[in-house]
């Protein structure tokens, strides 16, 4: 038991540090798994002898990254790029796959390892390609769509793949057709079950359970869902994972798909990263060392084959040129469903340890370049071309003629509402945001937006800080707000600055940090709330400004503070910032009856006391030397601890 634990605790250092590495020189998470089980396998360090230890857990990941994959699968997108998808993404699925099939045979392959190879071969990294292009901020322009395309289609062909190649290794009792048909008809059956269930059945489910409020019991419920699924296609002798995906399919419509997926996303990325440390575990070092030279005519081969191929899909379906090189580029690595494919192929014993390992070889070695192939995807297409392509991303323009303009730092909602009535003012501003795909959405619009970090001194200085007139801050983030606040402040401490923040917890240190306005949206809400009220019910206009100026000016102090109930959250992080108000009865033997607020020393207690109710009237602003008596109430208002210190001192004297 004790060395079961140290080998878990090892891998998990070792685990930490791959990604953490990995990050630093801009390499995905899936290729520090892979390393981290070379390093961990049976050739190196020796953790794990025989990755099958891990194997259960290593199932689980699939299962929980198909049902992710079904809750991200959209038949309405599907359809609208369907030219795409159906065309230059099945082209691509059959081209690639009878192709290297074919080189496959060529090497002396059966047909069924070759199909097999086929398969994976044609299949590419959607995760590396989709992050790497979202940070690029590419994602959403038109020559990306037909990458996108080609990834949907072999997401999609990926659930057939794990349903035909357990059936390849099933003994010759029956014939391949008559197996493919039994699994096509137990499929549908499966497909019929889950769609009524996902309809009619699921749909309940979670709504009683979001009705529950209860944040374990709808994680509870969406892994039992993943797992029920992926055991009824399991029963019916198909891939666990066909079940988890159609589960995740059917549900993927429902108003509660957001939520599904961010509850399984920390179970799904942990076992996924067991799942590729098995997968590194099997990668034999002796094989790499001694086929290096076939590993690197493979990724050569790969490489540029795939680029090749996806132009020529393009061509039968006359897409654009241009456009299928770039995807070429992008796409021409394996992906992480390769992997997949090569442990089910090897665990059923159609192909051997040792091709396994070239195979995953080349798989590391095309997904390791490929950061550096989406980055430069548009250079090297020119070079092809001989001509100047457009870069993705449009420049922000060039600022040197502003003066007196606002800054805006933070370009999302509140950012643009407020830009769009500078802009009907004739008022000049710029923005800062730190989201590639906004800022170039953005500047292809013709804003004025920059990218880059807003704490950055340099950044600060090329937007103007020194000539602007205000700075407004929109980001709900408080460590970063008040970062940010003192760089501002530390280049021009003249410089207005107002601060948007969604709550009032922080008020008084970004007040201290140099904000010259803090606008919590919750309260002012309110205070508009009240003023409409004040208004509906008579009360002149201007003793209504005048009471709003007033609660800003005194920073909403009639505002803070509310009477907590069963539904109030009351976690670590926020018992620190909550202003809760509690009301103290004072009973015929509680210390505080006879004697002064003075003299109970209140004022020292950092709470607030918002009234004082005596035989059913109120007093709202009690002297410190008003006498107290028996079944006086006490409104007090302060932080969850404070108020408890001041009750107890109130009624006990300690």
């Amino acid at each position: 038991m004790e060395g079961s634990f140290t080998d878990i605790l090892l891998l998990m250092v070792l685990a930490v540090f791959a990604v953490w590495l990995f990050k630093r020189v801009n390499l995905p998470p899936i290729l520090a798994y892979l390393a981290c089980g070379i390093v961990a396998g049976p050739d190196l360090m020796q953790i794990y002898e025989d990755p099958q230890e891990m194997h259960f857990f290593a199932e689980l990941g699939i299962v929980f990254l198909l049902f992710s994959l079904g809750l991200e699968f959209s038949l309405p997108r599907m359809l609208a790029m369907r030219h795409l998808v159906f065309g230059v993404g099945l082209g691509q699925m059959i081209v690639t796959t009878l192709v290297f099939m074919g080189l496959a045979l060529l090497f002396g392959f059966e047909p069924i390892p070759a199909f097999v190879i086929g398969g994976m071969a044609a299949l590419s990294s959607t995760a590396i390609v989709i992050k790497q292009s979202s940070e690029l901020g590419i994602l959403n322009t038109a020559r990306a769509q037909m990458s996108v395309s080609i990834l949907l289609f072999q997401d999609l062909a990926v659930v057939p793949l794990l349903i035909v190649i357990p059936l390849f290794a099933a003994d010759g009792e029956q014939s391949l057709a008559v197996a493919i048909s039994l699994a096509v008809f137990k499929g549908s059956l499966v497909f019929i079950i889950l769609l009524s269930v996902g309809k009619w059945v699921l749909p309940r489910i979670f709504s009683e359970v979001a009705k529950t409020r209860t944040d374990e019991l709808f994680v509870l419920t969406t892994i039992l869902v993943a797992l029920m699924a992926a055991g009824l296609t399991h029963s019916f002798g198909l891939s666990m994972a066909l079940g988890a995906f159609l589960a995740g399919m059917m549900l993927g419509e429902s108003q509660y798909k957001h939520q599904l997926e961010a509850d399984i996303r920390p179970f799904r990325d942990i076992f996924m990263g067991l799942f590729f440390i098995t997968i590194g575990m099997r990668l034999e070092l002796n094989t790499f060392v001694t086929s290096i030279h076939w590993i690197l005519t493979g990724l050569v081969l790969l490489m540029v084959l795939k680029v090749v191929l996806i132009r020529f899909s393009a061509w039968l379906f006359k897409a654009s040129g241009n456009d299928a090189w770039a995807a070429g580029i992008k796409l021409c690595q394996m992906g992480e469903f390769s992997f997949v494919i090569v442990a089910l192929a090897t665990n059923h014993e159609i192909l051997s340890s040792k091709d396994a390992s070239v195979l995953m070889s080349i798989g590391i070695l095309s997904m390791a370049i490929t950061p550096w192939l989406v980055t430069n995807s548009p250079r090297i297409v020119a070079r092809m071309n001989r001509r100047k392509i457009e870069t993705p991303v449009q420049p922000a323009p060039k600022p040197e003629a502003l003066q007196d303009h606002v800054i805006i730092f933070g370009f999302g909602r509140v950012g643009q509402s407020v830009s769009r009535l500078l802009k009907v003012e004739a008022i000049h501003y710029v923005a800062v945001d730190a989201d590639p795909v906004r800022v170039h959405e953005s500047c292809a619009a013709g804003e004025l937006v920059y990218f880059g970090d807003a704490q950055n001194k340099d950044i600060l200085r090329t937007v103007g800080i020194d000539k602007a007139k205000l700075a407004i801050l929109t980001f709900d983030e408080h460590a970063k707000a008040k970062a940010v606040i003192e760089s501002v402040v530390a280049l021009n401490p003249e410089l207005p600055v107002v601060v948007r923040t969604r709550k009032d917890y922080h008020l008084e240190e970004l007040y201290m940090a140099g904000a010259s306005q803090v606008v919590p949206e919750i309260l002012e809400g309110s205070l508009m709330l009240v003023s409409q009220v004040l208004h509906l019910c008579g009360v002149p206009m201007s003793r209504i400004l005048k009471r709003v100026r007033k609660e800003r000016k005194e920073h909403y102090r009639h505002m803070h503070g509310f009477f907590p109930g069963e539904t109030t959250e009351m976690t670590y992080g926020k018992q620190d910032k909550l202003e809760f108000m509690h009301a103290v009865v004072l009973t015929p033997d509680a210390h505080a009856v006879g004697k002064r607020l003075s003299d109970v020393k209140i004022d020292t207690m950092r709470v607030s006391i918002k009234g004082l109710r005596r035989n059913n009237a109120e007093i709202p602003a009690p002297d410190l030397d008003i006498e107290l008596q028996v079944n006086d109430v006490i409104v007090i208002s302060g932080k969850p601890r404070r108020v408890e210190r001041a009750e107890r001192i109130l009624l006990e004297g300690h």
